[in-house]
Order: structure tokens, then sequence, then C-alpha cells
């Protein structure tokens, strides 16, 4: 590799740090991406940057871009098969004189780039999370990339890819804390203030009731009212509840819960560096709210126990919707749960199915991993 001379390395250590800076200040790693193909292209001395995205099928989508094109090329998508998808997943970078005629580029070149001859594409990532790639070209006609600019931007891409890379885990972390505070409030709203709330209104009555004929209409009128001002309360709070146990803060009170699950899923994927596979059967639409809340809450549990404990490499989630009720399963193939780490949030998934009346099993061993089990009845 070419050695990058010190005033190269130093704009791309400034370039770098703005990256990272924006990034880790921003609540949207993606919101960063022009500033990534904005410093790219300027780093190379480029005419057009792009920053493409990988697919689960090995494509690469254009997230943002920089420069001038025949078009907006934002949106569009390359082969698997194209030099950038090449470049994306086996980190090698690729660079040519003249992308439209070289036979590795020539066969994938966008629709309105014709215009442009030399091109870079360097890989945009880190080792363990492929984003995607990074591409610079220039006009038909100028001088190619140096091997020395392709490794400038080879190192740039590496080092603005792992800024978005954290940037996505504080996100991603984040979002768990907001989700596990939302839960503790709820917990403390549903098994402290109601019962209180429900034990006064209790209190109330039997006093009512015991005073008798002793209070004049106006008091027991009155009496009457402070018990009825209590149920509408502890109605409110129960709404309450409901609300800060939807999966996503942003979402409606009553958020569907196989979109909660789906939101938990890849929360715990960005957590994690990969997705677990999440696989439905049948339909939960039908849930009682409080039913399809003990749903959410235990699966935000499971899948916190696996991201903080499994150092596992795989995590599957399975719901089944049948006749027999609800079934949740949370299976991984890491060390099992360790003996020195307590066992409050497993109590926590217990007393959910059970207050349900129905079950909760764990299965774990440094061999085989754990598969955690929670399945309720459904009432008719």
């Amino acid at each position: 590799m070419t050695v990058v001379d010190a005033p190269l390395a130093s704009r791309v250590l400034a370039a770098s740090t703005e990256i990272t800076s924006a990034a880790l200040a921003g609540d949207d790693p993606d919101a960063v991406l022009p500033l990534v193909v904005r410093r790219a292209a300027a780093l190379a001395e480029a005419d057009l940057g792009l920053a493409m995205l990988s697919a689960d099928d090995g494509s690469l989508t254009v997230e943002a871009s920089y420069g001038h094109s025949g078009g907006n090329p934002v949106g569009t998508v390359l082969s698997p098969r194209s030099a950038a998808a090449r470049v994306a997943r086996s980190g090698v970078p690729v660079v040519a004189a003249d992308f439209t005629t070289d036979p590795r580029t020539a066969p994938f070149v966008p629709r309105g780039l014709g215009g442009y001859g030399p091109f870079a594409v360097a890989p945009f990532g880190t080792r363990e999370r492929k984003i995607g790639a990074l591409a610079v070209y220039r006009r038909r006609g100028s001088d190619p990339f140096t091997s020395e600019t392709v490794d400038l931007l080879t190192a740039f891409a590496a080092q603005a890819g792992l800024a978005v890379v954290l940037a996505e885990g504080s996100t991603a972390r984040q979002h768990v804390a907001v989700y596990q505070e939302r839960e503790r409030i709820a917990r403390d709203l549903h098994d402290v203030i109601i019962q209180r709330l429900y034990a006064a209104g209790v209190q109330l009555d039997l006093l009512g009731r015991r005073l008798g004929k002793r209070l004049l209409p106006p008091e027991k009128e009155r009496l009457a009212e402070a018990v009825d001002q209590l149920d509408e309360t502890i109605a409110e709070v129960r709404a309450t509840v409901r609300a800060l146990r939807s999966a996503d803060p942003a979402g409606p009170e009553h958020a569907d819960l196989l979109d909660s699950v789906r939101a938990e899923v890849r929360t715990a994927g960005e957590l994690l560096g990969f997705p677990p596979d999440l696989e439905v059967h049948g339909d939960p639409a039908d849930l009682p709210g409080d039913l399809a809340d003990h749903a959410r809450a235990a699966l935000r549990e499971a899948l916190s126990n696996v991201v903080r404990h499994s150092g596992a490499n795989a995590v599957s989630v399975l719901l089944r919707r049948d006749p027999s009720g609800l079934l949740l399963r949370v299976s991984d193939d890491g060390c099992g749960i360790p003996p020195d780490v307590t066992r409050r949030g497993l109590r926590h998934l217990q007393e959910r199915a059970r207050s349900s009346g129905g079950t909760f099993t764990v299965d774990s061993s440094p061999r085989t991993g754990t598969t955690l089990t929670w399945q309720v009845p459904v009432p008719d």
C-alpha cells in the first residue's frame, strides 16, 4: 500500500473527526451520509461522490450523493455483481481509469453517469459491520485517481464507517434505555399507584357503608363522588401504562403487537450487530390489550438478556398465535445464563405468564445456549 504523506493524512484525520462528531451528536446516523460523501469527494478531488448501502440480497442502493450528475442518483440500485457491490463484500477497493469502458465496471454503469470516466470505490464500514461502499468519480478526460488517492479514500471510508457504526449502536442503546425506563415507570404505576388508589377507594366505600345513616345525604354524595373519581383515575393510569408499554415511544397509544415485536427485534439486532431471525405464525391482532402488553414486556426482557449476557452468534424469535393461545420463544446459541447473573428479569417473565394463566420455562446451558419459552392462553 502506498504511504500517504503527512498533509494528506492530516486532511483524512480532520474529515474523520468531523464525521465522528456529527455521527455521535445526531439522532439519526443516516443523516450523516451526505456529510460523508461531501468530504470523500473533497479528499479525492472528485466531481461526484456516492454513498451506497448494502441490502440483504447483496445489491447496493445509493443513499447520498454530492456533486454533479446527469440526474439525481439517490435511490439507484446497483446489481450484486457490480464492482461496488463486490467491494462492499470483499473489503478490497477498485479503481478504473474509465469505468464506462473497464470490463469490471462497464456493464453496471448507473443511468446518468455516462459523462464520468475515472472511478474509485472503497468499502464503507468495519470488518464486522459492512455498511456498503463509497465511490468517487471524475469527468471523462480527467486524470485517473492515483494509488495514493485510493489509499486516502479507503482510510477515510473505514474511519467514517466506524463512526457511523458507533452512532448506530449509541442510538440503539438510547432507544433501549428509553424503553426500559418506560417499562419501569409503567410497572411502578401498575404495581404501586393503581393498587394504592384501589385500596383507597375500597376503604372509602367501606367507610360509607359503616357510617350508614349517620351521614347526611350531601356527605354521602360527596363520598360517592370521591370513590367515582378514584375509579376514573385508575382507568386513566391504566391507559397511561398501556401507552408507556408501547414498543415505539413515538407510536400510537395502542401499538399493534406484531409491529412492536418487529421493533424490539430490530433494536436487538442493532445492539447485537446482526439481525435475529423472526418467525411469526398466526395473527396476534385480536389479543386483549393487557395480554399484548405482557407479551411486549416479555419479549423486551428476553432480548435484553440475550444482548447483555449471551455472546450469541445467532438468535431466533418465534411468535405463534393459534386457538390454544400465544407462544413466544427466544433462542440463542450463546454461553447460557451465567450463574452470577441476577434472575430478577426472569422472575418478571414468570410473574407475567402466571398472572395470565400461562407458563414460562428456561432451558439454558453453556453448550447449547438458552431458550426462553413464554406461553399464555387467550380467553375466548
